[in-house]
């Protein structure tokens, strides 16, 4: 008992990341075994008697001793890091790697630039590293979308070496299942799903939910996206998501879908489509601002002179100052400039006697006359006119008269899978049902790759 106790004070990290990687495995071997085995009660039954008799257990301890352990931690980098501190919070007890860190010229990339690297360290049982590797962005603008930046450090003997190399990023296919109780970005947060993500599946279904003004407590969504990897990794920068693959999304009851789909019979890069085939690009979007994690937890200001919140017929959206402005849908513009209490203001006509107008803007980015697209950027949130806080003013109107936005979306024009890809389509459509219900299964409270 004696040598055990001295064990256990020479080793102690080393004891317990044993017992905690040994009940570890055995947790994971009966999580992937229970789900395979068949029917207990369809088992022959037979009886094995064995006698075993373990190992002493000064025997048992001298023999883990001599097994060198290996472990492993990450983090992010943060804008204050040094060496120092960056290797404490990865438990790192290393003075000689801290001054190569400093003091070398390509190690001290790790700590330049932007915070948000992606560090692993591996450490031996005392602590002192053996490798660091960092992975960021690609230094290269023209690669950052498809490379990523890999900065090794690894002890040679007694002395360092520091290597950097540009690798590619590769796709990697998530789900992910969240319920709505705060905001969208809280519950995306939640399933540890990237905020590009759900700006796309708020975009995807534009013209079906509003969603800085129809998101109810207790709406939920699945989804099924492909993450961008380097390594093996979910990539914490830029645009650390690809496209949205599939997605559905419950709102007030009723359960809207959407998949990716290139129609082989028609030009172009594909679209999204609900399980029925139709597009679900139309000709109106429901909100002339994009969501995002800004606007949707941004909240107007009371209006002082008029005593509520609406300060016209129309839909008002509260958002930061410079806050960029989309036309809803394609038309001319029809005025563009100063309106007494709706302050800078644009009109536009569009087809089928439908109009809009966009009110209280900072900033006005067309004129009188020009032909704007579906989503084009037309103009900046403000305060102009009768507005003592940054807002947005909106109106749609068919043959001079207001209408609900939303509605006027969910009405507008919109295209069908054609006929000879409808077969493909439908077949496409019944997996991804299963790969959206997977989603709901699998994820509820986290994400899950394949």
């Amino acid at each position: 008992m004696q040598r055990t106790g001295q064990f256990v004070t020479r080793h102690p990290r080393s004891l317990t990341y044993a017992v905690m990687l040994a009940l570890a495995g055995f947790g994971a071997t009966a999580f992937g075994i229970a789900p395979m085995a068949p029917d207990a009660s369809d088992l022959p039954r037979h009886i094995v008697t064995e006698s075993v008799t373990p190992l002493d257990i000064d025997t048992q301890l001298e023999a883990l001793a001599a097994n060198e352990l290996e472990l492993y931690r990450n983090d992010l980098t943060r804008l204050s890091d040094t060496a120092d501190t960056l290797l404490r919070r990865l438990n790192v007890d290393d003075m000689a790697a801290a001054a190569f860190i400093r003091n070398d010229a390509v190690a001290r990339r790790l700590l330049a630039g932007r915070a948000g690297k992606m560090v692993q360290v591996r450490t031996d049982a005392n602590g002192e590293l053996d490798e660091l590797v960092a992975r960021y962005a690609a230094e290269s603008s023209e690669l950052a979308a498809t490379h990523f930046t890999r900065l090794r450090i690894s002890r040679n003997g007694t002395r360092f070496e520091a290597r950097v190399e540009t690798a590619p990023l590769a796709a990697q296919v998530r789900m992910g299942s969240g319920v709505i109780r705060n905001s969208l970005f809280a519950a995306t947060d939640e399933a540890h799903i990237p905020d590009p993500v759900a700006s796309q599946v708020a975009e995807i279904f534009a013209t079906d939910i509003d969603f800085h003004r129809e998101l109810r407590r207790g709406d939920s969504f699945n989804i099924v996206y492909e993450a961008l990897t380097a390594d093996g990794e979910p990539i914490t920068w830029n645009q650390a998501s690809g496209k949205v693959l599939a997605a559905e999304f419950i709102n007030n009851g009723k359960t809207y879908s959407a998949v990716w789909f290139k129609d082989p019979t028609q030009p172009g890069k594909g679209g999204y489509f609900d399980l029925n085939g139709q597009s679900k690009r139309r000709s109106f979007l429901a909100a002339p601002l994009e969501f995002s994690r800004v606007t949707s937890g941004f909240a107007m200001r009371f209006h002082p002179i008029l005593q509520t919140w609406k300060q016209h017929n129309g839909v008002d959206y509260g958002a930061p100052s410079g806050t960029p402005v989309r036309s809803v849908g394609d038309g001319s513009v029809d005025f563009a400039g100063w309106q007494n209490g709706y302050g800078n203001v644009i009109q536009i006509k569009h087809s089928n006697n439908r109009s809009t107008v966009y009110a209280h803007l900072s900033r006005i980015d067309v004129h009188k006359g020009q032909r704007v697209e579906q989503g084009a950027r037309i103009g900046a949130v403000g305060a102009t006119g009768w507005a003592t806080g940054p807002h947005l003013h909106f109106e749609v109107k068919l043959n001079g008269m207001q209408q609900n936005p939303l509605n006027i979306a969910k009405a507008s024009e919109t295209v069908a899978v054609s006929a000879a890809a409808k077969p493909q389509f439908t077949q496409f459509a019944q997996s991804v049902r299963a790969q959206l219900s997977a989603a709901q299964s699998v994820t509820r409270n986290g994400s899950y790759s394949e």
